[in-house]
């Protein structure tokens, strides 16, 4: 590997190359140096993925740990009233995406049968019907309107709410604690103030249905008593936040590309059988959920370097599914192409167990609304669109459009 890329001190975190694309810093290094050494706010020198190949062996070996409880797991950025880690993050029960195997897999399998591709498909005409009804209330409003709270975010939440069976008069309070939660930029109290009110409303809806349970997932986890209710709050947390964070930013987001696209929102038009491989293409594209951490339990070989044990390792997801070394004009947004082996949905034992779900859902909202809103176009320029660039989770906080009638 080349040597002559310096080495980065902190992760560059600007969309400088565009709302879509990776840091110019991030490229480049992806160029030179795809396993490259970092050097994180604390001193520490761990490392940053960006390569498609590296990035896909690191997440399926188990080498690099997804607890945080074992050793420190440093964070590339500097984090404004957030001390620098010194030792071992607390392990939180039931958010089993913090735990290897095999607590991990404990966990994981009892959701394993909620999620199958055959109870998707059996869900498929709901989410439909969800997706829909929300359309009809985006065409009744005056634009121009925020697609994100009025098309984006009702529509995962309800289908999530509906799958967990979580009131969706609540969603207000779970939204808001969840958008706290995924500031970036945030003092301890205030983040340990939204997990602690996320989680004592959860603890709430748990216990409720341990007693009296239902027929949603919620229900189905709570009748099993191998579970605490701290597992149970624990995988509540994690099944809501993921159901409906990620799925949002990513309608919103891809709604953008599409619209900054207009060739190949015109394709999907024309062509609705191009759906289904264009959700994969926007995933790829796109990447939301872009960065993600790891621990090395041990010393490691990986993209030709050595990993000491004791590292942090981060990955960008969204640098490694613009590798041209896996995919051929890979900065174009192309809804013919075959995007299959994308890493958005990550890679290995944690690759997402609801990714049926948010395909189905991505393809009812984007055929929806191009379907519904043939005229359908920003209200702003691009320039002034407010892109998530403080958050967790990418995409954008507002999508001013607009329509003709």
């Amino acid at each position: 590997m080349s040597e002559t890329a310096s080495v980065p001190v902190g992760l560059p975190m600007q969309r400088n190359a565009g709302p879509f694309d990776p840091p110019r810093e991030i490229t480049r290094l992806r160029e030179t140096r795809p396993v490259s050494p970092m050097i994180f706010p604390d001193g520490h020198q761990g490392w940053l993925v960006t390569g498609y190949e590296a990035a896909r062996q690191m997440l399926a070996d188990t080498r690099f740990s997804s607890r945080l409880d074992i050793g420190v797991v440093r964070v590339p950025f500097e984090t404004p009233g957030m001390p620098i880690p010194t030792e071992p993050s607390p392990q939180m029960p039931g958010v089993f995406i913090a735990m290897d195997p095999p607590d991990h897999t404990r966990l994981r399998r009892k959701l394993t049968g909620a999620f199958t591709v055959r109870r998707m498909r059996a869900l498929e005409e709901q989410i439909v019907a969800i997706t829909e009804a929300q359309l009809d209330e985006l065409a009744r409003l005056a634009p121009p309107v925020d697609l994100v709270q009025a098309f984006a975010l009702p529509v995962p939440s309800l289908v999530i709410c509906e799958l967990l069976g979580v009131p969706y008069e609540d969603r207000e309070t779970f939204q808001r604690n969840a958008a706290r939660f995924m500031v970036r930029d945030q003092s301890l109290e205030e983040k340990t103030a939204a997990i602690v009110a996320l989680n004592t409303y959860l603890a709430g809806l748990v216990t409720g249905k341990r007693a009296e349970p239902g027929e949603d997932i919620l229900s189905d986890l709570a009748r099993d008593e191998d579970l605490s209710i701290e597992e149970l709050v624990g995988m509540a947390f994690l099944l809501l936040l993921a159901g409906h964070e990620t799925t949002a930013n990513q309608l919103a987001l891809g709604t953008f590309a599409l619209l900054e696209n207009p060739a190949q929102a015109a394709a999907l038009r024309a062509e609705p059988e191009l759906m289904q491989g264009a959700v994969e293409e926007l995933m790829r594209y796109l990447s939301v959920a872009d960065i993600f951490y790891r621990y090395a339990a041990e010393d490691v070989e990986l993209g030709g370097e050595t990993i000491a044990a004791g590292s942090t390792v981060v990955v960008s997801l969204l640098a490694a599914n613009r590798d041209p070394a896996r995919f051929e004009r890979p900065d174009e947004l192309d809804v013919r192409r075959k995007a299959r082996g994308h890493l958005s949905f990550g890679h290995g034992v944690h690759q997402c167990l609801g990714q049926q779900l948010a395909r189905i859902e991505m393809r009812a909202g984007f055929d929806g609304l191009l379907r519904r809103f043939p005229t359908l176009q920003l209200a702003v320029p691009a320039a002034e669109v407010p892109l998530r660039t403080d958050m967790n989770i990418y995409g954008v906080h507002e999508l001013p459009v607009t329509w003709t009638a």
